[in-house]
């Protein structure tokens, strides 16, 4: 049994007032991983290295060290291959980096992976997908690539509740669904459960925020598959949405307002919170990708996700990824073991370099990271490549693992302009995003149904600003309040906290004064008014609202905060031009 040692001279990270303290001298663990795990770790660990060097001198260094999971650790923990010391050391650095590991496909261990997820709550896994100029890729423009993915990992079919089909515990859950519940499913059905929780859901999109926020994103997308499973990736949408509203408010702005208030120019300080349906993301990745910047998703679509937007930069060989909890941090490479490969010095480092650029922006060390960043793409346009690379480009240059790793650390030492670099990056950054809003103030319509907008709930059309009167107002005087404020009914504010909100409309005035023959002077709108009984929540579908407007014939729905204060107002006419312009929200 290995009796874990810490190297002399380096100190661990910790947490203080709620934030992360890296010193100068940080120890962070290592797992070198399956296959070719160990090619790679050792290639990135020069080149992690060399740009620590360059970007610092002898001011700054990383104390490597060791941990073991995977085949590795069965060697040295009597065939364990997850080592309680292993996971305490984890826990206990804060942060670390790993090599792939295998996975068993079917039975047996589930996945060391999602062992790690659960034990260390790394709820959130995050994978930046960016195109770096001259690799190959499927799409005509991939340099318009640039999102980082926020995949939950610890809920969704991923939480591993399921029974085998025939099982005691299958039958018992068939019988009461069935019989108790009344669903209806073929017989001797495999049987999962989906389980979607606010706090898993806020705590996710509260940790995007947070990244949006610092890295001055411009748009955070929610994606979901809400217009099936309402009640699970329908209310994950839903808790995101409250999320940013609630605790970004000031300084997030939803599609819906940017075109209604602000005729599509996004405020300045301003991220925009959108969402988006995840078939139709798939489809907007290819032909809009560049409209989108930070994705949060529910477990299983951002598993899918992150690998099929990756394979549009040059596929997952060079994408990184981390799963991480409120501080812990596991770095990781997202690609598989790879064991034909393993120990021929023949594989692509990039995904675990990149991990290794992230992990050193997570802990303050953003030079490191593009110097990393601008090294690799310098060596890529060279076009000094791997062996994956090398069959799709051509007039490159074959290297292996150590080779790359050689050509990335002779261009880290020709030197580096970091901030020449970080300007130009903003430059471009600020171009992109001017023409997009452009495109947005010129054609709204357009260029929602272009990038994919899809209307789905009252909150989503809504008219927020609603015009009150007092309830001991004149009719004569609320008539004169709708005709300057161009609307069709005003809400009455209560009289007392012990009466509720009431609603006048146009036909009221038309029946209940001017056809009883009433002076508007001397009626009050008190005496014409209709108590408030349909205040619905924001996150009721525009189907339901149909079905409201329908059976109780009314024209008008008002929306309504928790608290029950209205805060919009859906109209038929609101869901006539929101059909007529995108059609019936998808199922």
């Amino acid at each position: 049994m290995t009796s874990l040692k810490y190297p002399d001279g380096g100190a661990k990270i910790t947490v203080q007032n709620n934030q992360l303290v890296v010193p100068d001298n940080p120890i962070i663990g290592f797992i070198k991983g399956d296959g070719i795990g160990p090619d790679v770790m050792h290639a990135c660990l020069r080149m992690w290295d060399a740009a620590i060097a360059y970007a610092y001198g002898d001011k700054r260094k990383v104390y490597w060290t060791e941990l073991f999971l995977g085949e590795a650790a069965a060697e040295r923990y009597d065939g364990n291959i997850y080592p309680a010391e292993t996971r305490e050391a984890l826990k206990d650095l804060l942060v670390s980096i790993k090599g792939p590991l295998t996975t068993p496909v079917g039975k047996g261990f589930r996945s060391l992976n999602v062992s790690l997820r659960q034990d260390l709550d790394l709820y959130a896994c995050i994978r930046p997908v960016q195109y770096f100029n001259g690799l190959p890729s499927p799409l005509k423009n991939p340099e318009l690539v640039d999102v980082v993915i926020f995949r939950e990992n610890t809920e969704d079919v991923y939480a591993g509740i399921e029974y085998a089909s025939g099982s005691p515990e299958m039958r018992k859950l068939e019988k009461f669904l069935k019989e108790e519940l009344g669903a209806k499913f073929f017989d001797d059905s495999g049987l999962g459960i989906k389980p979607i929780s606010p706090f898993a859901s806020k705590r996710l999109m509260r940790k995007a925020m947070q990244f949006a926020i610092d890295n001055k994103r411009e748009s955070v997308t929610i994606v979901h598959k809400g217009n099936i499973m309402k009640f699970t990736e329908g209310a994950f949408r839903a808790w995101c949405y409250e999320v940013a509203r609630e605790e970004f408010g000031d300084v997030t702005i939803t599609e819906e307002e940017l075109y209604r208030d602000f005729g599509g120019k996004q405020p300045a300080g301003k991220i925009l919170i959108k969402d988006r349906i995840a078939d139709n993301m798939f489809q907007l990745m290819l032909l809009q990708p560049n409209e989108f910047d930070v994705l949060v998703s529910t477990n299983l679509n951002g598993d899918y996700l992150s690998d099929s937007i990756a394979a549009e930069v040059g596929g997952i060989g060079i994408a990184p990824g981390a799963n991480m909890s409120d501080f812990i941090g596991v770095f990781e490479a997202t690609h598989g073991t790879a064991p034909k490969l393993a120990n021929l010095d023949m594989a692509n480092p990039g995904s675990l370099l990149f991990s290794g650029a992230m992990m050193f922006q997570y802990l303050g060390w953003s030079e490191v990271a593009d110097i990393i960043t601008h090294s690799y793409t310098e060596v890529i346009n060279k076009k000094i490549v791997t062996c994956d690379f090398f069959a799709q480009m051509d007039g490159a240059t074959e290297v292996g693992t150590s080779g790359f790793a050689d050509a990335v650390i002779a261009e880290i030492n020709r030197g580096v302009n970091v901030e020449a670099v970080r300007t130009q990056q903003q430059a471009k950054e600020a171009a992109e995003r001017k023409a997009r809003e452009e495109e947005r103030v010129s054609r709204p319509t357009a260029k929602m149904l272009e990038t994919g907008r899809t209307p789905m709930t009252a909150g989503d059309i809504m008219k927020r600003n609603l015009i009150g009167v007092p309830h001991d107002a004149t009719v004569a005087m609320a008539m004169q309040t709708m005709r300057t404020n161009g609307v069709s009914s005003v809400l009455l504010h209560p009289a007392t906290s012990n009466h509720a909100w009431s609603i006048m409309t146009q036909k009221d005035i038309v029946t209940k004064v001017i056809h009883a023959n009433l002076s508007p002077s001397a009626t009050m709108v008190r005496d014409i008014a209709s108590p408030l009984k349909y205040l619905i929540s924001p996150e009721t579908s525009l189907h339901e609202c149909v079905t409201l407007l329908t059976l109780h014939n009314i024209r008008r729905i008002v929306i309504g905060s928790k608290d029950g204060t209205p805060i919009g107002l859906v109209s038929d006419t609101d869901i006539f031009r929101t059909v007529q312009e995108f059609g019936l929200p998808t199922e």
